[in-house]
């Protein structure tokens, strides 16, 4: 960087810095072709870039997300984790609106958890949700053809009737995620968790205040005056990663075909209902 090699030719200390790097949107790939959301594959490259800054203080990672993938989640999580260790580097999170769910587990990638009064933090659970479209098909005339290898090959099919069983198994699954979800929780936030687990992991989503009374946050704060407090009122906070560009998930190329306007229609519904759940 251009202030670095002036600082080693003027022979004076460089400015403390601190790489900001912006966790921003559901997890997971959306929207048409399935290419955009918060993924392993797109964020690798800029925690790496962020990770090997030169005279890197502190990591800053700015979080809004109403969750998504549970194994993105993870793997960027464990990612974060990772480097720091690698690098004994301290990352700091800062939540703006929400760190729910899935963007909790982001949120446990840090050492320290600062969020603001009006954030949306927790939402310790696992959520299904889709579409039934089996009075459509019917309407339009359409027969639903679906053979498969397998018994329990087919889950929740939402061009048939619901059935018991599959809302079973369903169940079974998401159960075994929230363990993982909640032991992740234990592991990362440890003796500073405040509230009894049918409290914490009940699915619950809390404002700033009350996540930090919790243990689920450390302190209420944001990124600027933190950092300046911390490093001092010359600390360099370089954004890694742009924010994200806004998206209009309604209008797929212009080359789609009806079925890409359907899947778009569709990706856009499920990812304004992630958000929606928030109030957001």
């Amino acid at each position: 960087m251009l202030i670095d090699r002036v600082c080693r030719r003027l022979g004076i200390p460089r400015p403390p810095l601190v790489p900001v790097v912006r966790l921003d949107g559901v997890i997971g790939r959306t929207g048409p072709g399935r290419g955009s959301g918060l993924t392993l594959a797109g964020l690798a490259p800029v925690l790496d870039r962020a990770f090997a800054m030169p005279g890197v203080k502190e990591l800053a990672l700015v979080v809004n997300s109403p969750g998504g993938s549970p194994a993105q989640s993870s793997l960027i999580a464990r990612r974060i984790r990772d480097l720091a260790a690698a690098k004994d580097v301290r990352v700091t999170v800062f939540v703006e609106d929400v760190a729910a769910s899935g963007g909790y587990w982001l949120a446990l990638a840090g050492d320290e958890i600062i969020v603001d009064p009006a954030s949306l933090v927790g939402s310790i659970g696992v959520i299904a949700a889709g579409f039934g479209f089996t009075d459509a098909i019917r309407r339009l005339g359409v027969e639903r053809r679906v053979h498969t290898a397998g018994q329990q090959k087919s889950l929740w099919d939402p061009f048939l009737p619901e059935k018991p069983e599959d809302v079973a198994r369903l169940t079974a699954i998401q159960a075994d995620l929230h363990r993982v979800f909640q032991d992740q929780v234990t592991a990362r936030r440890g003796d500073r968790l405040k509230g009894p687990p049918e409290l914490l992991f009940s699915g619950e989503v809390w404002v700033g205040g009350r996540a930090v009374e919790l243990g689920l946050a450390d302190g209420i704060g944001e990124i600027r005056s933190t950092m300046r407090a911390r490093h001092g009122q010359d600390v360099r906070l370089p954004l890694v990663n742009p924010p994200a560009r806004r998206r209009f998930p309604f209008l797929p190329r212009l080359s789609a075909g009806p079925a890409d306007w359907v899947g778009a229609a569709v990706d856009a519904a499920e990812e304004r209902a992630t958000w929606g759940r928030l109030g957001l």
